[in-house]
């Protein structure tokens, strides 16, 4: 997926006037790429649109201007988008009990060893970045990566079955990908 450059980045004044129509359009987006694993794990799929918009709102509440922090935003967004022949991905971890936030976040310390798509009968194990658990803490929000192969990819755009997977201790749950879904996303695989 082509990386985000300064010139697709409006500035502050321009988003303001289109920021609405642009957010809208991002909503009905992400309703095909947000995909409900279970009641407490959540993925959404990015793709450049969803990225440009995250940097977009990023320098419209920060009120950042100067272009070294714009170009510092861009290089920072762009580890977000998939590389060649993979879908990129922030999961959720929702927890709502803010009582016992750190304790229900800790329950899914191992997530990272835990996720897949699966593809007909292959596993695509998901490929967490670095940094966002350690064996006494856990971030609520997670990169992920599915590198595809040569024929996942080939099953994925066929339409043969594909699910997530959590087969984790405290979480176990599995879901089919939508066909809006999956539709979606083998333009992000195709391109």
């Amino acid at each position: 997926m082509q990386k985000i450059e300064l010139d697709d980045i409006m500035g502050l004044a321009a988003y303001e006037k289109l920021r609405e129509q642009f957010r809208q359009r991002i909503i009905e987006l992400k309703k095909k790429r947000r995909v409900a694993v279970g009641d407490k794990v959540s993925l959404v799929f990015e793709n450049r649109d969803t990225v440009i918009f995250q940097i977009q709102e990023m320098l419209r509440a920060e009120k950042i201007s100067d272009l070294d922090k714009i170009r510092e935003e861009i290089e920072t967004y762009n580890d977000i988008l998939p590389g060649a022949g993979e879908l990129s991905a922030t999961l959720f971890l929702e927890i709502e009990d803010q009582v016992r936030l750190r304790e229900e976040l800790l329950k899914f310390l191992g997530i990272d060893e835990s996720v897949y798509l699966r593809v007909a009968n292959d596993s695509i194990h998901a490929r967490f970045e670095e940094g966002h658990s350690k064996e006494d803490k856990i971030s609520a929000v997670q990169y992920v990566r599915f590198p595809f192969s040569k024929d996942n990819l080939e099953a994925f755009v066929r339409g043969e079955e594909a699910e997530i997977v959590i087969d984790h201790p405290n979480y176990k749950v599995s879901v089919p990908l939508r066909p809006e879904t999956r539709q979606s996303l083998i333009e992000d695989l195709t391109v």
